[in-house]
Order: C-alpha cells, then structure tokens, then sequence
C-alpha cells in the first residue's frame, strides 16, 4: 500500500497493531503524526471499520483539522466523512447534546466561556452576601475548575477541600452554581466531561455507555500524557467494556517524557499505567528520531534518564552526530545576554536564519535581558506566547507611575492608574475630571487639584484623589535620597499595585510579580529615571519589520511541538531551573517534571543546542550566587564541550575538570580607561570599594558600567559612580 511507504519497522507495526489495547511510546521527533494519520488510514483503507466507527481525540481543534486533511491525502484524496474526530471537549459536548435530559440540560444548552462563568459566579455570591472583593470570583472559579479536571462533583467533596476559600463555604458555592447552570440550561467546558462522566457511570443509564461501546470500533488518543483526570475516566469508560466482556481497539499515542502540564492538570501517571489499565497491552516505542543530530539526542537521553517515574526509551538517530552541544558559564545574566547575542551574529554570518534561531527561557522575567540585547544588535525577535516584556500590562501600570511621577502632566499615564489598583473611582468621576480639564485648559492632574478644593465631587472621592495626589508629591521628592530601584519597589508598595498582584489568586499573579521586581531592579543601570523612561520608550518604538526573519523567544512550556536549527537555553541554575518553587510545592514529582522539561527544550533543537548559566543573576530584585543547574551534571560528558568565564565555578560540577572543558577567552573592551562625573579616573586591574559588596578588582570597562570581581561578593557589574578608587 502506498501511504505504508516509507516507515521505519517501529511505525510500521504501530500502523498495522489494530487488535486490543495499543500504546505508542512517540519520542520528539519520530513521527508521531505520521504514524497516527497512517494508522487511521488503514483503519479505513482495509475496511476494519468505516469512519463513523471510530473515535479519534486530538487536543486541539487545529491538530484535529489537519489530521482529517492528512489522512484524506493518504487515501488519494477522498473526503472522509462522518467520523467522530475532535479535542475531547467538542466529542463530550457532541454526546452530551444527544443526553442531556439525562442531567437536567435541554439539547440546546449554552457552553459558557470564562468570562461568563466569573460573571455567574460574582451573582451567586452577592446573593449569599459573600465579599466578593475579599474572595475573588475568578479565583474561586479557578479552584471550582480544578475539582471538575479531576471529576469531583459537590456530592464528591468535603467542605474541608474549600479550605479558608470563601470562608470554608466553596464547595456549598459550588453546588449552588451547578444549580443555577442547570435553571439556565447552561454549562462550562469542565462540564461536558463531567456530565458525561456521570451518566456514563449511572446504573440506570447503562444502556446509553452500551450503546456507544457498539458504535466504536477503534479509539484513538493523541498527546495521552497531557490528559488529566476527567479526560482519562470519560476515555476508560468508553473503552473498557463491562460484565468481563473484553477491551476495545484502544491506541494512545503520546511520550511519558513530554509530560510537561502538570501545573495545568495533567496526569502523568495516566500515561504510565496503561498497562494496568489495560492488560495485554501492548506497547511500542518510536525512537528513530528524524529531526535532531546525535549528539543532541545522546545529551537529552542523559537527563531523561535520571527520572524513575517513566516507561522508557532511547532516541536515536541515522543522520549525523553535528556539534557538540555548548555549556557556557559566565558571570552574571547580562553578560549571557550578550553572549547570546554574539553567538546568534556568528550564526547569522555562517548563513543561518534568524527564524531557524529560538530563545528558550525558563521564566517570563529572563525575556527582559535578551530582548533589550537583541534591541542594541538590530537583531529582528518576537516574543511567542506573550507581549514583548515592556508591553506587559503589569509592566505598562508600572511604567504609567513613573510616568506621572516625572510629568505630572502626562494625562494618558495617569488615568492608566488613576484607578488600579481600584480605588472606588467610577467612569463618571473620571469624565467630571476631563470634562474640567478641557473647559479650562488644563491637564487630568490639575483638574483634580482644582475639583479637590471644591465641593463638585464627592467628599470620598475627594478624599482618595487628594492622597494620591499626596502620593505623587512626596514620591518625587525622593529621588535624590535613594536608588531608583528601591524607589520603584516603594511607589509599587505604597501605591497597592503589588499588593494587589499578591493577593491575586489567578495562575499568572507570581509571575507578574517576577516581572515587577525584575522591572525595577533593571533601573539599576540607569543614572536616572528620566534615562530609564527614555531608554524604553526607544525599546517600545524598535520593532521588526513585519514578516521579517526573526528570533523566536519564548518559555519553554511554550516550546512543545516546535522546532528550531539552533536554540539556546539559558538559565540553567539551581532555583530557576529547575524551578525552586516547584520543587518546594510538588516534591519528586516536581523535579521529574522540570527534567522533562529540560529534555522538550533540548529535543526542540535540529543542528544545535547551546547552553548557558551565570555565576550571579538578579532574581525578583536581588542579585544572588547561582550554582550551576543538577541538569548540567546529568550532561554526557562525550555529547558536551563546557566553557566558562576563568576561575567560574572551577571544581563545582563533575564536568570542570574533565579534558572536554575550556576556559572561554576573556572578553576584551573598547574601553580601556574611565572617567567618572566627579572626575575619578577606572582603568582595568583597578582595586575599587563598593557600600554593598565591598573591595573588588575592574575586570572590565563598558563605558560607565565597571565589571568587577568582589572578594566576597562575586562578580557584579556597576556604575562608576557606586564605587570608590581605593589606593595602590
């Protein structure tokens, strides 16, 4: 058969394995999809079952769409009609539209999006006159959301599950939401399984679960390490018949070690007992990798390697072993920032596409340094997955008050933030405020000056307006007393804008937290604040022309099912990578997830990875001493050549002092001598003494930025004007 040409012996078996219970062990890069479209192909090809015989979920609507479109190639271009292919939510809600009066629900029920379900649930709480200020609606919504991922219904819980949520009344919120669902026939997305789930599981609705074990001839599931519990029981329960009477022609597809979701609900143990799950299972591995060289599959296949909880395989490749994969030490991050930069103009230089070329970071704020690197070079990047880090919102209201605080006048800053965090001021007070403002000329923060000393608004409003007021000007005497990062960090503080991310319950608060405290301590750099403002304003205005090549930065988690010629890895050090908070919240589990993360970034690369950590980074405002990440150590030494800046961590890792490692050589400066504002001239080799981190030696000179080796401190890059010349 044609669409068979071509296969590895691996994908060939997993095609033509139809009977019982199939598990496909699908590496990066070995074909997956190929393999899959090729098995549905010859489901249909070979008429074991004819399409509407067959149950195929995807987890996105766009892999389902070209999965129809592929498998229609292989079969010379005929339309396949009928089947039941979809994500698992459009496949429930398919079903539940044929059941719902098994629930309570009409036919024509409304699915809610978000938005809809934070609505509902505020109504339900005001109604039980419950604060929802003090307990916020989204974030109960977000607990709710979690217990229907695990299938856990009102009946299935204890009021202590609710915790101090809503004062220990969630799970009777919950209820009573489920009833208001059902009067509005309506329903969210963790309903459809949920529903399904419980008729399915309802003696008295055997015959409906009966009849869909008649109707399907073959499932097949892809990504099945990414599905969470609901996900898993509606699948075992359409799969597993009853009364000892056999399994279905159940085939999962998926990689045990790509199960990088768990933060989101997924369930790597779903993948892992299959076996139990179904017995005589059986289980084939796809390990001829097409898109990675060997030395870069030989690194990944040594991390990987280190986790108990997996089933196991070893990638391997026909093509060649390409470069070695680099691990490159260097002093602190901004000096890897450069480092990259450096090495993606080799590359370019060389011939290589700059959107052949990823950044793949571990954490949001680390996008900060690259991007503004990649900005002084005229390097073209996008930022995937998210805006550029000084278009983040968190970071646009902490621009707004800097903004207002150096130009009062500034009327766009200042009805940015006039009212976040809320402060109780309505549209209408706003407008009254504009309204003054453009009868007399005059700007938003004179307006408010004006309608303060009268009695035209409200003597709350009043009140609130005149202390913020109050705010601004004894924000902008400061200055001149302290450093602009810790003034900053205390307009951020007395203002309630971090307060406010860190009672947010949602999911992306920690992070926007990261990026304020990285935000704020990367004005350390500048001689004043009207330099920073300026210094973004020309970030913001840099963008690529559209449709230009370029960089592609973004997360890791954000990386899955991509691939680049070259990607680089920073960040490599214990805390941030692995992740000290997963590891503080998931233990084992945690730390087996972060390598399997560390192997999805490595696997993305085709001809090379590069590596990087540094000796000091600044993280959440505070510089620290970094220690290289365990995953280092867990490196093939034959696969790796270590660099480092001289002296960085020599004897730290099992790797220094193998043959493979090379001190990279020092970076030389254009700037051999500096004179500072009050005359005081640096020249390299220099003994100079810092209020924080005391006696250091100048290693180099980058205009006014002094790189210098603390005896205690490590290394640090400062402005000349923070250090002292101490005598020779």
């Amino acid at each position: 058969m044609p669409y068979m040409e071509g296969l590895n012996p691996a994908q060939r078996e997993a095609v033509q394995t139809l009977d019982g219970p199939v598990l496909v062990l699908a590496g990066a890069g070995t074909g997956k999809t190929r393999a899959l479209t090729t098995r549905l192909a010859h489901i249909i090809n070979t008429n074991h079952a004819f399409p509407g015989q067959i149950l195929a979920v995807t987890f996105t609507n766009k892999a389902a769409q070209e999965m129809k479109e592929r498998v229609s190639q292989l079969l010379g271009g005929v339309a396949v009609e009928g089947w039941w292919l979809g994500t698992f939510h459009a496949l429930a809600a398919r079903m539940l539209r044929q059941h719902a009066a098994l629930v309570g629900l009409q036919s024509g029920f409304t699915i809610l999006d978000p938005d809809d379900q934070v609505r509902l649930f505020k109504q339900i709480m005001e109604a039980e006159n419950i604060d929802s200020k003090k307990w916020a609606p989204k974030a109960m919504i977000s607990i709710i959301d979690r217990w229907k991922d695990r299938a856990r219904l009102p009946s299935d819980l204890e009021n202590k599950e609710g915790g101090e949520a809503a004062e220990g009344r969630l799970v009777w919120l919950y209820s009573l939401y489920q009833q208001r669902l059902k009067t509005l026939n309506a329903c969210d997305f963790g309903d459809l399984l949920l529903h399904m789930i419980t008729i399915f599981k309802n003696p008295a609705h055997q015959t409906v679960l009966e009849d869909y074990h008649r109707r399907f001839k073959y499932l097949l599931v892809d990504e099945y390490q990414d599905t969470n519990v609901a996900q898993y029981l509606w699948l075992r329960l359409l799969a597993q018949k009853k009364n000892g009477q056999g399994q279905h022609n159940i085939c999962c597809v998926g990689d045990d070690d790509q199960s990088i979701y768990g933060w989101r609900g997924a369930e790597v143990g779903n993948i892992l007992r299959f076996e139990n799950d179904f017995p005589g299972a059986r289980i084939i591995r796809l390990e001829q990798n097409y898109r990675s060289t060997g030395h870069i599959l030989a690194a990944a296949n040594s991390v990987i390697a280190q986790n108990e909880g997996r089933l196991g395989k070893n990638l391997f490749t026909s093509g060649e072993n390409g470069e070695k994969i680099i691990i490159r030490g260097l002093w602190d991050g901004e000096a890897e920032a450069r480092w990259v930069g450096e090495e993606i103009e080799q590359l370019q230089h060389k011939g290589w596409h700059l959107d052949q070329i990823a950044v793949l970071v571990r954490a949001g704020f680390q996008t900060r340094e690259f991007e503004e690197r990649f900005i002084q070079l005229g390097l073209h990047y996008k930022v995937i997955g998210g805006p550029r880090f000084y278009e983040r919102m968190e970071i646009r209201d902490a621009l707004a008050y800097l903004r207002v605080m150096v130009q009062p006048s500034d009327d766009l800053a200042l009805e940015r933030i006039i009212n976040v965090p809320k402060r109780g001021l309505g549209n209408a007070t706003i407008q009254t405020l504009y309204a003054y403002g453009r009868s007399k000329g005059i700007c938003l923060h004179d307006a408010i000056m004006d309608l303060t000393q009268t009695d035209e608004l409200k003597p709350k409003v009043k009140t609130t307006l005149m202390k913020l007021l109050d705010d601004f000007i004894r924000w902008r005497s400061l200055p001149g007393t302290m450093k602009h990062s810790e003034l900053a960090t205390q307009i951020l503080e007395e203002s309630g804008y971090l307060a406010m991310w860190q009672s947010n319950k949602d999911a992306d608060a920690p992070g926007r937290i990261e990026n304020l405290k990285e935000f704020a301590a990367s004005m350390e750099e500048f001689e004043t604040i009207q330099s920073f403002l300026e210094h973004i304003a020309l970030v913001m205005e840099a963008r690529g022309s559209e449709g230009s090549a370029a960089i592609s930065i973004m997360t890791l988690h954000g990386s899955k099912g991509l691939e680049f010629d070259a990607v680089f890895l920073p960040g490599w050090e214990e805390g941030l990578f692995p992740s000290q908070r997963t590891m503080d919240e998931n233990g084992i589990s945690g730390l087996e997830e972060e390598r399997r993360l560390a192997y999805v970034g490595l696997t993305r690369a085709r001809k090379q990875a590069f590596i990087s950590f540094a000796g000091s980074r600044r993280m959440y405002g505070n510089w620290i001493n970094a220690v290289p990440s365990r995953f280092i150590d867990e490196l093939a030494k034959d696969h790796i050549t270590m660099q480092a800046d001289t002296g960085l961590y020599q004897g730290r890792s099992s790797h220094w002092d193998s043959s493979g490692v090379r001190a990279a050589a020092p970076r030389q400066s254009a700037d051999r001598k500096v004179m500072n504002e009050d005359g005081l001239v640096f020249s390299r080799s220099d003994r100079v003494f810092h209020d924080k981190f005391g006696e250091g030696t100048i290693v180099n000179i980058d205009g006014h930025k002094l790189d210098i080796a603390f005896d205690r401190g490590g290394h640090k890059r400062v402005m000349d004007s923070f250090v002292e010349k101490l005598p020779e």
